[in-house]
């Protein structure tokens, strides 16, 4: 049996309130533990920290560029490109609204 269906069948006997609701509307209960057990949609600090670390990742590849094309005769390191491009890309996504949220 699913972990999460177990969960809500052990919080349905213990908790008598739980499972009134349960039996009243089981769509409405079941999307809201749903909603509960998500992390991403209830913890705030786990787009903090991910977007904090992209943001440094982008910037110190920026400063490392400039430190490289200033103290070296070669051309910038196509990995610091990389790096700096994919960060950007990834913050670009994870802060553009999903499709879901225009609805």
């Amino acid at each position: 049996m699913n972990d999460e269906i177990a969960k809500i069948l052990e919080k349905a006997e213990k908790n008598p309130n739980f499972k009134t609701k349960l039996k009243s509307d089981p769509i409405a209960v079941l999307e809201e533990e749903n909603e509960k057990s998500n992390p991403l949609l209830t913890d705030p600090w786990i787009y903090r920290i991910i977007v904090m670390s992209l943001g440094t990742a982008i910037i110190l590849c920026i400063i490392f560029a400039f430190i490289i094309a200033n103290y070296s005769s070669n051309d910038t390191p196509q990995i610091l490109i990389a790096i700096g491009s994919a960060a950007v890309g990834a913050l670009a996504g994870l802060l553009a609204p999903s499709p879901k949220q225009k609805e």
